[in-house]
């Protein structure tokens, strides 16, 4: 049965936006964008499965429509998707790059989800890989672990697995994934910590990251990319990853940067250093020219 309400945000939003970080590639079998211009998720919510159709009507207006057991969980949690608890009210970015971008993308808001498993998952698939390499994995894993997505869903759309999925999923076919023993097991161990993880949203900041990172295999960058989407955390910043400190270190100095020097200029944005991050990169700010030949590791990340 359709469920549906009408999200009214403090401020402008931008469904894309917002979303955006949710999506794994452009076949990811939960994340789909309608021919509207809607956003379309599957999730597995306590209640059960859900999927949720979320179509800007304003500049801080969003219609959602949901389908399946877990639809009026999904309905209840849609503000917090959309990021209706995201307070920039203390950003206030020096004069620079970060206030431009910040001036020209007021609607970017920082969303929760509070499915902590869903977004922990594929960060671990895309350690130490290109993303091409993760997302097909995650492809490939949805479909064959996932569910259909109930409802309306579009063509081929499946739920995420839920945790006793993930730790049943046999040894050849995250070979089949294309997952190194490595990262399958830490996939495994972190569904079978499920239970403990997804309370983690309700801990504070650093205690929920040291949670995470309690699994094998969870080092900084894979719990800061999850907290910033199971918990809105504005201020988690994804050490380690390949590009990110030359990236912000172009944006904000005209000089590519080692991940501690990153830090040390991310540090006037402490409590919204993420938040300063999407925005330099979504304003092409961040955006590294280049020179020689392109990297065969384009996306190369540590735990």
């Amino acid at each position: 049965m359709e469920q549906q309400r009408t999200v009214t945000l403090p401020g402008p939003v931008d469904v894309r936006r917002t979303l955006a970080p949710l999506r794994r590639g452009l076949g990811d079998p939960a994340w789909q964008l309608g021919p509207d211009g809607a956003v379309w998720r599957a999730t597995l919510m306590p209640s059960g499965p859900a999927t949720v159709r979320l179509a800007q009507c304003g500049p801080c207006a969003v219609d959602v429509l949901a389908w399946g057991p877990g639809a009026g969980e999904a309905l209840a949690t849609a503000p917090a998707v959309l990021g209706a608890h995201d307070d920039a009210a203390t950003f206030d970015p020096p004069p620079g790059p970060v206030r431009e971008a910040h001036r020209r993308a007021p609607s970017l808001r920082i969303g929760r989800t509070g499915r902590v498993l869903e977004a922990l998952v594929p960060a671990i698939l895309e350690q130490r890989v290109i993303t091409r390499t993760a997302h097909d994995a995650w492809r490939h894993l949805l479909r064959a672990h996932g569910t259909p997505a109930p409802g309306p869903a579009p063509a081929g759309m499946r739920v995420p697995p839920s945790a006793q999925a993930w730790a049943a999923v046999p040894v050849w076919d995250f070979h089949r994934a294309g997952v190194d023993p490595g990262r399958a097991r830490t996939v495994v161990a972190a569904a079978r910590l499920a239970h403990r993880l997804e309370e983690a949203g309700r801990l504070p900041r650093e205690e929920a990251l040291a949670r995470l990172r309690c699994v094998p295999g969870v080092g900084v960058w894979t719990a800061a990319e999850t907290a910033q989407r199971a918990f809105g955390d504005a201020d988690a910043v994804s050490v380690g990853d390949y590009h990110l400190a030359g990236q912000v270190g172009w944006a904000l100095v005209g000089e590519k940067v080692d991940d501690d020097r990153m830090l040390a200029l991310l540090e006037p944005y402490r409590p919204h250093r993420h938040r300063a991050v999407r925005l330099l990169l979504l304003s092409g700010a961040a955006r590294v020219p280049r020179r020689g030949p392109r990297l065969a590791i384009e996306d190369h990340r540590r735990r």
